[in-house]
């Protein structure tokens, strides 16, 4: 093939999006920690996937539209940061095949090395060892084979793409020693590579299906419900882990999904649970379920819009309730009853549901910051590393704005930052004041371990309990009392702390939350200040500052 156009480039994309999804579980299984997590398969497939849809939709055959299309979507639906720099990548190619109806194997070779470009541009410090290593290697080795044999086709080009791609993958573990400690390969360059191989098997003649069983949830259970309800007819199919398929407790799950939501259905077949619930707050939903296993497939409508499209076309129109003006807006990513309200008690105007095990899309945050119309200027605390570069993407894309994302990693820091919040003392201010705690406060939790692993001369086995410091891990045992004691001495040796604050998980027992308030006491001056936060997937979230 001389020329690869628009619908051949979209099958392509279609195929690439099923490759990875079918590998996602594969992916999720290189993150280097053990902890519960969204992880880069998910994030990656969730992002992939919004893109292909987006160029499927897209009706022309002309490969710059498709592209556009492609980049869009996947700017919108980036999630986690190999999801953010996956739209980046192809947002360069995109930029470099506008307006044109096919390319050439020398225009794609110097549209991914433009993709290359512009996702390191879009990153404040790269960081080598990681996808942007393997797509920086790959494309530039890739052109250069082109250079060196001009008469090569696009088939031959993307095999060449490929061969490099796994070659730089390999070397991750030379560059990043935690990826060698944890005898694995950088997860979003790895992820990257499934999308490649399923765009090349498209090439070949045969195009990556979805793999597995495709379980739909049937009308009959949908239909058995009236939706004179508002909010959003939140579906998913989770495939429960495998330490779950034995003491997996269908109640526990409906439980607390029903705490928000109405027309619950949830059924257990094997390994697989299929939900259907109505509710404000699907992405609470879907952290709650989450950490049970992995979704093979989401679907959430908006029932407000689906009832004003029935009301003969007409509008049904709310009445327009006039919100005061603010002249500092605040938005929080969080999971957790207690936190979710205890950010509302302290100024936080929107509470986007997310965290660890599920990251916010960039869509998610723009969402928000439309909504927030009232507010003169916006500022996001995203309170998780790995949410951080879909927040500021949603900045960069909102530059009508003025918007600042505070470099915040924990709903500890967050805590402080609006402790300190002063709306009379002005926007750069407190955005000064925030980056300042952000960098001082000492963090820690405790958590469970999903898989076997050996960090930092640390042996852990799945199901352990787990203590982090500072994202580092301290501790991993059986006995939750030791673990967090042995965290707590660490903690405890910094002698210019004043103030402990301990916030709990929805699993955290309160006999263990006092032995730990009683042996901060005994040991040390600290102050403690217990919050219940109700936090899913840790026992206990620590702030020390």
């Amino acid at each position: 093939m001389k020329l690869l156009n628009g619908l051949q480039f979209k099958e392509m994309v279609l195929s690439g999006a099923n490759n990875l999804e079918n590998c996602q579980k594969e992916i999720d299984a290189l993150n280097v920690f053990p902890v519960p997590d969204g992880d880069t398969g998910t994030n990656m497939s969730m992002t992939f996937s919004n893109g292909a849809k987006e160029a499927n939709n897209c009706f022309s055959n002309n490969i710059g539209d498709v592209a556009k299309a492609l980049s869009k979507g996947l700017l919108m639906g980036a999630r986690g940061n190999s999801g953010v720099i996956t739209s980046q990548i192809f947002r360069g190619f995109a930029k470099s095949v506008e307006g044109k109806e096919a390319v050439t194997a020398e225009e794609i070779a110097e549209a991914f090395e433009n993709g290359t470009r512009v996702a390191y541009k879009a990153i404040m410090k790269p960081v080598e060892g990681t996808i942007l290593t393997v797509i920086r290697e790959a494309s530039w080795y890739a052109h250069h084979d082109f250079k060196a044999n001009p008469k090569i086709t696009v088939e031959e080009y993307f095999d060449n793409l490929i061969a490099h791609m796994h070659t730089s993958l390999d070397k991750t573990p030379e560059i990043l020693p935690i990826l060698q400690e944890a005898g694995v390969v950088d997860s979003g360059g790895a992820g990257l590579c499934k999308i490649v191989e399923g765009m090349i098997a498209y090439l070949k003649g045969n195009p990556v299906k979805k793999s597995g069983v495709q379980v739909e949830l049937t009308q009959s259970a949908q239909t058995l419900f009236e939706n004179e309800e508002f909010g959003y007819c939140t579906e998913f199919i989770l495939r429960l882990a495998d330490n779950y398929l034995k003491t997996f407790d269908e109640d526990n799950l409906k439980n607390k999904l029903a705490k928000d939501g109405e027309s619950l259905v949830l059924v257990r077949d094997e390994e697989l649970v299929k939900v259907h619930v109505h509710t404000m707050h699907p992405g609470d939903a879907l952290n709650l379920a989450q950490r049970y296993g992995e979704f093979i497939k989401i679907k959430i409508e908006n029932m407000s819009e689906q009832h004003s499209e029935l009301m003969n076309g007409e509008a049904n129109v709310p009445p327009v309730v006039q919100k005061e003006r603010k002249d500092i807006g605040i938005i929080a990513v969080a999971a957790g009853e207690g936190i979710t309200k205890l950010l509302g008690d302290l100024g936080v105007d929107s509470v986007i549901s997310g965290g660890q095990t599920m990251n916010p899309s960039t869509s998610d945050f723009i969402d928000r910051i439309k909504e927030m119309d009232n507010c003169d200027k916006i500022i996001i605390f995203p309170n998780n590393s790995n949410i951080i570069l879909a927040a500021t993407q949603a900045k960069d894309l909102m530059s009508d704005r003025t918007i600042e994302v505070v470099n915040c990693k924990s709903i500890q820091a967050c805590l402080s930052c609006l402790a300190r919040f002063n709306p009379e003392a002005g926007f750069d201010y407190n955005v000064a004041e925030f980056a300042s705690v952000c960098e001082t406060i000492q963090v820690a939790n405790l958590t469970y371990a999903v898989k076997d692993t050996s960090i930092d001369g640390i042996d852990i086995k799945t199901g352990d309990y787990m203590a982090m410091v500072n994202k580092k891990i301290v501790a991993s045992g059986d006995d939750l009392v030791d673990v967090a004691y042995y965290m707590l001495d660490q903690l405890m040796e910094n002698e210019d702390a004043e103030l402990l604050t301990l916030i709990t998980g929805e699993d955290s027992n309160p006999d263990v939350t006092a032995k730990i308030v009683d042996y901060v006491e005994a040991h040390s001056d600290l102050e403690v200040e217990v919050i219940e936060g109700n936090v899913p997937v840790y026992y206990y979230l620590l702030g020390l500052e």
